[in-house]
């Protein structure tokens, strides 16, 4: 499978290249992705890419330190690549993201992201900026937040607002946390996607922090995974056919060839494909490329254009959280570890969802942005299941044995759940409470007290 310049002309090859991810055991890696708000310590204003105070400037003065090689498009900085297989990326309204180098373990994780806030800590020092870890831009509307000079971006802005009401807020203004896992085999992918998929919802509420919108409160805990409800019903929600008998690679590879396409990458630009069919790409019938076949690199590009709380590449990406504070960003990746990668956690975790329904997912899908662990739930709420869901993770975490230099395991990083869960408040109804008492209404305050 590496050659990604191969012509696609079966859908076997599809399956294969989904396949192929399939590894054992040992070579089971986390990656874990965070993005943040990177905007200016005196106006609080999102950073535009060219200026003094700029997207521009932060990657230009990062880029030397020795680990990171600029990365460049149409001549502008838009990313840097570190020589582990880790990134640095921006989203479309200027969003810083780490997509993390695939580490053994979680304390690794918390060291990756560690050395990456302390260098961009120094580098946005220097130019006057900050960092600011939530789930929704709080103060600026999608109109003030400047858009980022990427060709992807560019095709996406346009189509979107065919698509639904939240695309642009979706691309401008959210930031996660998620994590990418290995599975063993397709048997193995199938229990990790549902199970997973199911407890989403759980992540949704324990990292509940976007609870703001043009400088107010927005009615909802988690307004980003409200967001992706209402940005393209074609490539977003719960996918129902994964809790199918039968459901496999090849049952991804159908879906996502009912997603139209976004774009097709050649000769280092994007040619808009926005709508159109990838069956028709593979058949040389791309109306906005006619007589060219699609290459494995294509499908590559074809399976990030869809967006659901779980999504399937060569390995699996939970994305259900809420960008939030440092120890926030370690916990994820520790949560999904401790459910997914442990035999007897895993055990677990099927049991505790094998009786929701397809109509749980779509109720816990939809309440849980605006309840979190507060959403009545079979007779409890989810802050009751997310105890349970805990101790099942730290169980698994405890299991995998994995300790740093103080012999503390895994699992220490579970602590910041522990406490949302414990108390019943999430950041978002914490930061509620200090908007409506110590901030007296000025939502300004959140620059000071939640930066990086």
């Amino acid at each position: 499978m590496g050659n990604k310049s191969v012509v696609v002309d079966n859908k076997q090859q599809l399956v294969d290249y989904l396949a192929s991810g399939c590894k054992p055991k040992s070579d089971w890696r986390i990656g874990t992705e965070h993005e943040k708000f990177a905007f200016c310590t005196k106006s609080l204003r999102t950073l535009p890419y060219e200026g003094e105070k700029s997207v521009r400037a932060l990657l230009e003065n990062m880029s030397r330190f020795p680990e990171w090689e600029p990365v460049f498009e149409a001549g502008n900085i838009i990313a840097l690549k570190g020589n582990d297989g880790s990134s640095v990326t921006l989203e479309p309204g200027g969003q810083v993201e780490l997509s993390g180098a695939p580490l053994e373990n979680i304390h690794q994780t918390c060291k990756e992201v560690g050395t990456h806030l302390e260098q961009a800590k120094k580098v946005a020092a220097e130019l006057d900026v900050s960092f600011l870890g939530l789930g929704y831009q709080p103060k600026w509307s999608v109109d003030d937040i400047p858009w980022m000079p990427k060709g992807r971006y560019k095709i996406m802005r346009e189509y979107m607002p065919k698509k639904g009401t939240l695309g642009l807020d979706m691309m401008k203004a959210t930031c996660t946390v998620q994590v990418n896992l290995d599975f063993a085999s397709e048997t193995d992918m199938v229990r990790k996607f549902r199970t997973s998929l199911a407890l989403q919802p759980i992540a949704t509420a324990l990292w509940a922090n976007s609870p703001f919108r043009n400088g107010k409160p927005n009615g909802l805990l988690s307004f980003r995974s409200h967001i992706w409800t209402d940005t393209d019903p074609d490539r977003c929600g719960t996918l129902p056919f994964v809790f199918e008998d039968g459901f496999g690679f090849e049952s991804y590879v159908d879906y996502m060839l009912n997603v139209p396409m976004y774009f097709v990458y050649r000769d280092g630009k994007y040619i808009d494909a926005s709508g159109q069919s990838f069956k028709d790409f593979m058949a040389g019938k791309l109306p906005a490329l006619p007589g060219e076949r699609a290459t494995l690199q294509d499908w590559e590009d074809h399976l990030t254009t869809a967006f659901p709380e779980v999504r399937l590449k060569k390995f699996l990406e939970m994305r259900g959280a809420d960008g939030g504070p440092w120890n926030r960003l370690c916990a994820l990746p520790a949560f999904w570890v401790g459910l997914l990668y442990d035999d007897q956690a895993l055990d677990e975790a099927e049991q505790l969802v094998k009786d929701w329904s397809l109509a749980d997912n779509e109720y816990l899908r939809e309440r849980v942005p605006y309840t979190a662990l507060n959403t009545e739930f079979k007779g409890q709420t989810i802050g009751d299941i997310a105890m349970d869901v805990l101790d099942i993770a730290q169980g698994g975490l405890k299991r995998r044995g994995v300790v740093n230099s103080q012999g503390q395991d895994e699992s220490k990083f579970l602590e910041p759940l522990y406490t949302i869960a414990e108390s019943g408040q999430t950041q978002a109804e914490i930061m509620l409470k200090e908007f409506e008492t110590r901030w007296k209404g000025d939502i300004d305050q959140v620059f000071k007290d939640h930066a990086y």
